[in-house]
């Protein structure tokens, strides 16, 4: 099959999976990120590699329309900063990182772990211009541990991937006509978190603390000690429970019965 991709590397699967699969990628549309965090630079060097074109600006309609031109079977979505336009003469599949319709939003994967979740998912739907709302086309559910953090749970997500794109490109045809609507009546539209979601503070538990920094691992987190006023930025932080602060390691950040150990951290003016 004839396909585009739209991917960072977050899912990076999907357009390796597409690969794998046989299909014939026509182009690669990415965007830029700050890959300190949220990274493009895998998807850039696999359309490198395979010489496919690669487009760094926004999609356009026109954009579109040029891979309907050249005769393009569907475009799979696998992570993206902006709106994508929806045409009615190209089939768009999105891939979502939770299992619809519970989890609607850009970012659904902290507030997975935030909310104490025991299951979430990865689902392919039909985009529309209706957010994450789409028709779903294919949908598998991964547990939740407790004590998952972010990038675990990522990566379970990741792993059902290679398997729903098989399927997907096998029998797309019946699988995009047989689309099931999403059930209204219990769907979830999850805001992007808010900083007060990631931010940890001096008079905090453990357990509060580590529910944060286990929820956005791998990602900025803010640490502010209410007694002195000072204030962090932490990445890939850690909580530790502890009531001897005797042995607190110097460089670690206090909390209520603990302390965070980061190796990535900053102090903000």
């Amino acid at each position: 099959m004839k396909v585009a991709c739209v991917s960072i590397d977050i899912l990076h699967p999907v357009l390796t999976s597409l690969y794998d699969c046989g299909c014939e990628i026509m182009k690669v549309f990415t965007c830029k990120t700050d890959n300190i965090t949220e990274f493009n630079t895998k998807t850039v060097a696999f359309a490198k590699e395979h010489d496919i074109p690669l487009q760094m600006d926004r999609i356009t309609k026109d954009d579109l329309y040029d891979l309907v031109a050249e005769g393009c079977d569907f475009v799979l979505v696998g992570g993206y900063y902006y709106v994508i336009p929806v045409i009615d003469e190209l089939r768009i599949v999105n891939t979502h990182p939770a299992y619809l319709p519970i989890g609607r939003g850009a970012w659904p994967m902290p507030l997975t772990i935030l909310k104490g979740l025991t299951e979430s998912g990865m689902t392919m739907h039909r985009m529309t211009k209706g957010l994450d709302e789409g028709d779903i086309i294919l949908r598998e559910k991964v547990p939740v541990y407790p004590g998952d953090d972010l990038q675990k749970l990522t990566k379970r997500q990741n792993d059902l991937i290679p398997s729903m794109v098989k399927r997907l490109v096998e029998d797309f045809d019946e699988l995009w006509d047989n689309a099931v609507p999403q059930d209204n009546t219990i769907a979830e539209y999850w805001d992007m978190p808010k900083e007060d979601q990631y931010t940890v503070t001096s008079d905090m538990n453990f357990d509060s603390a580590d529910l944060i920094l286990r929820a956005f691992k791998g990602y900025e987190c803010f640490y502010i000690d209410n007694q002195s006023g000072d204030r962090f930025e932490i990445i890939d932080g850690v909580a530790c429970k502890s009531e001897d602060e005797a042995q607190y390691p110097s460089d670690s950040l206090k909390i209520k019965d603990g302390y965070i150990l980061c190796e990535r951290m900053r102090k903000l003016q």
